[in-house]
């Protein structure tokens, strides 16, 4: 296990907490981003690639990966005083789905991360999350060198409902992870409110 870098520590006084998936394709930097946003350390349950996984890990669009998350990437991160987002992390291979689908028992909402350079590892993903009635946003991380395709092509490519966030993020930047987080919790919010709206 290892402990990510500790960075300033807000206040427990939050009385509203949620559960929020982060999601998506194996190297499409869910590590990452939860390292880069959370308050506290994050606590990161990876393993070493070995020989082993030639063949059933692709590490083409991640040439210098080392490790991979074999269990759950951990953060906490507030966004308002009272308001606290529990970030739980899955691993992004196939072979880990039954561990997907016990870390999303509960969850509020997840964000899927996608990479332009294989848009189709990001369906499986969102798929599972449809299945179990899950809502999310999906956040474009923006790798030195990946494609850069119009958002419509994007939205089309992973066939997105057309009210469906889909922003563009930096994983390695906590302020750009938490701004992604929050286009998440603003459309959790707003599909929230729509049913007060129509019954007042």
């Amino acid at each position: 296990m290892v402990y990510g870098p500790r960075s300033e520590i807000h206040p427990t006084a939050a009385v509203r907490s949620a559960k929020i998936v982060v999601s998506g394709g194996f190297g499409v930097g869910k590590t990452t981003l939860v390292s880069a946003v959370s308050e506290v350390p994050t606590l990161h349950m990876d393993e070493p690639i070995t020989q082993a996984s030639t063949g059933v890990d692709d590490l083409a669009g991640a040439p210098g990966k080392q490790t991979t998350t074999v269990g759950i990437d951990f953060g906490r991160i507030h966004i308002s005083p009272s308001r606290v987002l529990y970030l739980f992390g899955t691993p992004g291979q196939t072979r880990f789905r039954p561990l997907w689908q016990s870390l999303t028992e509960g969850a509020l909402g997840a964000l899927v991360l996608a990479d332009t350079r294989d848009l189709d590892a990001s369906h499986e993903h969102l798929t599972l999350l449809e299945e179990q009635g899950i809502p999310y946003a999906v956040a474009i991380n923006r790798f030195d060198g990946a494609p850069d395709h119009p958002r419509e092509e994007i939205r089309h490519a992973l066939a997105l409902d057309p009210d469906t966030p889909l922003t563009d993020c930096d994983a390695r930047v906590g302020r750009s992870g938490y701004l992604a987080l929050i286009e998440l919790v603003t459309y959790l919010t707003a599909r929230h409110l729509r049913p007060l709206e129509r019954h007042p």
